[in-house]
């Protein structure tokens, strides 16, 4: 039973991360639209963001990273739920390590203007040194559906953080 547990919350992790880059492809494009308004609103260039390698759908680190992150996750569940020893070993090293991640990623959710801003007044680009950080990230939330932001992105974070701790119970009392 342990290990169908185990395996269950693991799904379920691989799950909250594939959200993500489903998120961002369907609803990237229009975020993006909101914060090049936003932009040209502040007097900016449009293109700035795209010119710097930003942007908000489903492509480099937001797409490849979730779902290395979903496929470990699917992988280990099909080891626990066959019953694999591989998968009790791979998962006591592997849950923390996804435990840890998405520590940085909610902090990364909780200090973006900040950091953002500290990144843009170090570019060399003298238009992104210009940008209202702040107005920007707002414009780039609301391009996104209101249930994504905080609601989707809290259940994500209760899910990764919960199921990784459980799993790590299961492992502890099997």
């Amino acid at each position: 039973m342990s290990s169908t547990t185990t395996a269950l919350f693991q799904l379920l992790i691989a799950l909250a991360f594939i959200s993500i880059p489903l998120v961002r492809a369907r609803y990237g494009a229009r975020a993006q639209s909101a914060v090049e308004n936003e932009l040209g609103r502040q007097g900016v260039r449009t293109t700035v963001m795209a010119e710097n390698g930003m942007r908000l759908d489903a492509g480099g680190h937001e797409t490849w990273a979730p779902l290395g992150i979903a496929l470990t996750m699917t992988s280990l569940a099909a080891l626990n739920l066959f019953g694999n020893s591989w998968g009790e070993t791979l998962s006591w090293y592997l849950q923390p390590v996804v435990l840890l991640i998405n520590c940085v990623i909610l902090y990364s959710n909780l200090t973006a203007t900040a950091s953002v801003a500290a990144a843009f007044a170090r570019s060399d680009d003298s238009e992104l040194r210009r940008i209202d950080v702040k107005a920007m990230l707002t414009a780039a939330e609301q391009g996104f559906p209101r249930w994504v932001m905080p609601y989707l992105q809290n259940i994500r974070h209760t899910v990764v953080f919960a199921g990784s701790l459980a799993v790590l119970a299961l492992l502890a009392t099997s």
